[in-house]
């Protein structure tokens, strides 16, 4: 069995940021949780920052010691949790759901929830990864200039139990992990954002049409661009752009 701690907070700075300042965390404990209602400096990827009102919405982070991940394989962890995201809504509130790469969980062109990874190395292992969540669940107006949020109860028209969604993640999230990762890989893509067709893309170059090829092991993203052939991409270094209507 799993060994769970878990640290709830009405308010704090960063669940990430507290975890991280555990310092690997309680001895014993294969996960470790940080749940709040509020955070003051919550981050996501590319350096943005969450807006959520207190007590709407599910923040959290986990804290885990995937020690038989190596290094080239971490993009596993970060598969494990979008998968565990995606299908535990998808139960809850029907189709739609889909992992924008790397990790964003999209309803149609509307983004749900947003993860950000945080893993410390050791020789070429991870030794730990924190995995911070947020997702909007019962939150129905967003005032930021985040130009495509939704909730769940955008969706579906009702509130839900954050608790019960937080324990049906976290098991799913633990039952990947635990999974071949072949198995999560190929699962993943089959739940990607604009899997098939050609859509518009940005890089360094400027703008370009292309269609997603496949995601590597590694987490690269590997486009093949109309009339150019393949190219391989790094997060960060290309962009969805949105589709003209």
């Amino acid at each position: 069995m799993d060994k769970i701690r878990i640290h709830r907070f009405e308010t704090i700075v960063s669940t990430n940021s507290w975890l991280r300042s555990l310092d690997g965390g309680t001895p014993g404990c294969e996960y470790e949780l940080a749940v709040t209602e509020f955070q003051t400096a919550g981050r996501g990827q590319r350096g943005n920052t969450w807006e959520s009102e207190p007590g709407m919405n599910l923040l959290f982070s986990i804290l885990a010691h995937p020690g038989d991940v190596k290094v080239q394989e971490q993009f596993f962890i970060s598969e494990s949790i979008a998968l565990a995201v995606a299908d535990c809504v998808s139960d809850l509130a029907g189709d739609g759901f889909t992992v924008k790469w790397p990790n964003d969980i999209y309803w149609n062109d509307c983004k749900l929830a947003g993860i950000l990874i945080e893993n410390t190395l050791q020789g070429n292992r991870i030794l730990d990864s924190i995995i911070g969540v947020g997702i909007d669940v019962n939150q129905t107006v967003f005032k930021s200039d985040a130009p495509n949020p939704v909730s769940l109860k955008n969706i579906a028209g009702r509130d839900f139990d954050r608790d019960a969604l937080l324990d049906d993640i976290l098991a799913r999230f633990i039952s990947n992990m635990n999974s071949s990762h072949s198995a999560v890989h190929e699962r993943y893509h089959a739940r990607l954002y604009r899997s098939t067709g050609y859509h518009r893309f940005r890089d360094s170059g400027g703008q370009f049409l292309a269609r997603i090829d496949h995601v590597q092991t590694d987490g690269c993203l590997v486009l093949d661009v109309q009339d150019d052939g393949l190219r391989t991409y790094e997060f960060k270094q290309v962009a969805y752009v949105p589709d003209e209507k």
